[in-house]
């Protein structure tokens, strides 16, 4: 990139050094469809005279090629190129653009405007400081107007420009700009916006972006660039605020140093101030700031630092260091707001990884308390959230974590969820607060254990999980396997599908949501019968492999044996014991799994039980070899 200033022919150091410690704002350009977001991005651009390199050298071979209009033409095709790339589906994510001038450097998020990228707009907003809300003054306030203003108060954005564009379209309008404050005012109001600047403007001109534009002498605010050139930032405003640095790794090249190294979310350190990690809760004092440049007597929110302690205390990555006297929260459960960001939907009950600061835990959502219409705020029931939903929801985690609320520190208390099996980013999310039962429900502890249990019964506990299609047999597998190790003296439970559906889980119906909670259930008590020292046969259809995985974290390693009852579904089908194929097939019997419901077969089970060739007595004789490879049964 290139920047034009005098000052670089006359103190090239000087400007290179005045150009490190510029502050940095980071902004998003947001609204609806065609109010003109690429061209003001171009404009800025164009008048910041901070292009790519490709940008720039396209621009030069022009303005040669077209002499005196040179100027109008650069503009013309920098736009050109945007507009390009939204027609090629460019902009269906979010572009950055850099520039700057000589006050600040700036990273522009161009999100695009179509209500089904929703989760785009988001990505672009979470790290943003300002957000730049375009609106179209022949229009008015639209829906994605209102939607995208949602968004931006439900990320805590500090500053909002809404920049009324196309001021020219109608004769720079004092009357049409006003009426549409008026509008937007009512809806910062609700919105609890509180900083919210209002520019008329023309990008296409140049109205109102770096001077106060002449054709609209009425108007007598700051321009949209002085705006952003005088924002206070949020690396500024975290100076002040409880300190927060959370590890990325530990550092020790020798017995003789052990650094914590990460970067400082918020708050101020120096050496001497008395620290505290969580959510471990040990204490100790910070001795050197250590940077590459040496160490510093002051660090601040922004920099990138490792810490050593006068104390040999244990950290590791993902701890979060605070200052002892403001420390933050710790809990494993939560509300929070989420944003669905995935084609398949939330399903309560699956367990996700959910990352916040540099650390990763295993997160499941317990409840949607509900589901925000963000066109008109309206708060609907739910049981799931689709791709672009938002919703309010409980979320509960493995193990405690440090946080603290998102409206207090963004940091600290925003993450994001990932599929377990495919690592794809699904959802978005915002802590409010720790619930309350978190804190005053604690794991009590007994004498006797699991191992005690499984001496007096003489046997290593485990979960045998059979799983297959409707009609593979695991039932009647299941059935005589328990037969056999009741005969040979074993302690068992048979924990099968239809009879749990009797008592525990008959509230439950067969939609995605509801099968997620069945298995998640099953899993519970058979993770407590294998505490109890049991041997536990588990025969349910377990569609997903989300939550077979799941069922296998709850217990020991080499306790899970997961069993797959092998059957082509033309065959189950021709054997339709209990009429249910049929009912799917009729249109009587929705969500059947292998009719309009999936399967997800394992992919490497501990035994595979192929039915068209294995009859009920050699499925148990193969079950029963492959208990006592694994120590399960006596050889």
């Amino acid at each position: 990139m290139s920047h034009v200033s005098e000052m670089i022919s006359n103190d090239i150091d000087q400007y290179l050094q005045m150009h490190e410690h510029k502050s940095l704002l980071r902004f998003i350009t947001c609204g609806s469809v065609d109010d003109g977001k690429s061209t003001l991005i171009g404009r800025l651009l164009f008048e910041s005279k901070m292009l790519f390199e490709d940008q720039l050298a396209a621009i030069e071979v022009d303005s040669r090629k077209y002499g005196t209009q040179g100027e109008a033409m650069d503009f013309a095709l920098l736009v050109d190129g945007l507009a390009a790339e939204r027609e090629q589906g460019i902009t269906i994510d979010v572009a950055y653009r850099f520039f700057s001038t000589d006050k600040r450097k700036f990273i522009v998020a161009d999100t695009p405007g179509h209500e089904q990228y929703t989760r785009n707009m988001v990505t672009g907003a979470s790290t943003a400081d300002a957000a730049v809300m375009l609106v179209d003054a022949r229009k008015g306030l639209l829906t994605q107007t209102r939607r995208h203003s949602y968004l931006v108060s439900l990320l805590g954005i500090r500053h909002v420009v809404v920049a009324i564009n196309k001021m020219d379209l109608v004769d720079y309008s004092e009357e049409v700009f006003q009426n549409i404050v008026n509008d937007y005012r009512q809806l910062a109001e609700h919105l609890g916006l509180s900083s919210v600047t209002y520019i008329p403007m023309s990008a296409f001109k140049g109205d109102n972006i770096t001077e106060p534009s002449a054709n609209m002498p009425w108007y007598q605010g700051q321009p949209l660039m002085h705006f952003l050139e005088h924002a206070v930032v949020d690396a500024d405003a975290g100076v002040d605020t409880p300190f927060r640095l959370a590890v990325q790794w530990v550092n020790r090249p020798n017995l003789d140093f052990r650094g914590f190294t990460g970067s400082i979310a918020s708050g101020r350190i120096r050496p001497g101030d008395r620290v505290r990690v969580q959510p471990s809760g040990q204490e100790s004092t910070v001795a050197r700031i250590v940077t590459m440049d040496g160490d510093l007597p002051e660090a601040v929110a922004g920099q990138s630092i490792t810490l050593t302690l006068t104390d040999e205390i244990d950290i590791s990555r993902g701890d979060v260091i605070s200052k002892a006297l403001a420390p933050a929260e710790i809990a494993d459960q939560f509300e929070c707001t989420l944003t669905w960001m995935h084609e398949a939907p939330l399903l309560p009950g699956r367990p996700y990884l959910l990352k916040i600061g540099s650390r990763t835990v295993t997160a499941t959502i317990t409840e949607i308390k509900y589901q925000v219409n963000v066109n008109t705020l309206e708060h609907l029931p739910t049981k799931t959230l689709e791709l672009n939903a938002i919703g309010v929801c409980n979320l509960s985690i493995d193990r405690p974590i440090a946080f603290d609320p998102y409206r207090e520190n963004h940091d600290t208390g925003g993450f994001i969820l990932i599929d377990r099996l495919s690592n794809n980013t699904v959802g978005a999310g915002l802590l409010h607060f720790a619930l309350r039962r978190s804190q005053n429900i604690h794991m009590q502890a007994v004498d006797i254990n699991k191992a005690a249990r499984s001496r007096l019964n003489g046997q290593k506990s485990c979960v045998l999980w059979f799983t297959g299609l409707s009609g593979a047999g695991k039932s009647t597998i299941a059935n005589e396997l328990e037969k056999q190790l009741f005969a040979l003296g074993h302690h068992t439970y048979l924990l099968d599908g239809d009879n749990v559906r009797h008592g525990l889980n008959r509230d439950l119906g067969f939609t995605d949501v509801d099968r997620v909670e069945n298995i998640r259930r099953i899993a519970e008590v058979s993770r407590l019968m294998v505490d109890a020292g049991l041997i536990v046969i588990s025969a349910f259809i377990s569609p997903f492999r989300a939550e077979r995985d799941m069922a296998r974290s709850l217990v020991g390693d080499g306790e899970f044996i997961e069993i797959h009852v092998d059957t082509p579904l033309a065959i189950a089908e021709e054997r339709d014991v209990k009429g249910l194929y049929r009912k799917a097939r009729d249109g009587q019997l929705k969500n059947f799994t292998g009719i309009d419901s999936p399967y997800e077969q394992p992919e490497s089970p501990e035994l595979r039980i192929d039915t068209t060739e294995t009859n009920v007595d050699r499925a148990v004789q193969q079950i029963m070899a492959c208990l006592r490879e694994r120590g399960i049964l006596p050889l």
